[in-house]
């Protein structure tokens, strides 16, 4: 798996520590678990408040800075990952964007871990990517459900 991870220096603080090396290894499993190729891609920026609230406004008609946004390039399904086309170049799922003040935040609210709300998002922002929705109660409490159990992967519990 190819997975970049940009700015994630950039906050690397006592309140917002970040285990680079972790997040890669934890996507990977995901992408692998979800059965996508070895050589698929997808990047993740650790970005400040006011670029994901511009972000947030520009694509989501929102206002504020979000914890994670997701901006998938291929066409996917829970359950459905996109597959390289016949001769054609490795799949890249798309991007995704954290603010890791807003994540501290939440944490903050909910009594976790820093790290443990980051591995939320990251895996949040990745089933964005992989068609994953949470529009309806339904699809809200499967989303939910399976990144509990994509969390239980490596040894975390969803909030």
């Amino acid at each position: 798996m190819n997975v970049t991870l940009a700015g994630a220096d950039t906050f690397d603080t006592a309140s917002h520590a970040i285990d680079s090396h972790g997040l890669t290894e934890f996507v990977s499993l995901i992408l692998t678990s979800e059965g996508l190729e070895s050589d698929t891609s997808v990047a993740i920026g650790f970005i400040a408040d006011d670029d994901i609230a511009e972000l947030n406004m520009r694509h989501m008609g929102k206002t504020g800075p979000t914890d994670v946004l997701s901006f998938p390039i291929e066409d996917a399904a829970p359950g459905t990952p996109p597959r390289r086309s016949q001769n054609g170049p490795p799949v890249d799922l798309g991007d995704i964007f954290i603010s890791t003040n807003v994540v501290k935040q939440h944490a903050d609210e909910y009594g976790v871990e820093f790290s443990d709300e980051l591995h939320l998002m990251v895996c949040h922002g990745l089933l964005h990517l992989l068609g994953w929705n949470h529009e309806t109660e339904l699809e809200a409490a499967l989303m939910e459900r399976h990144e509990a159990e994509l969390l239980a992967l490596v040894g975390r519990v969803r909030r």
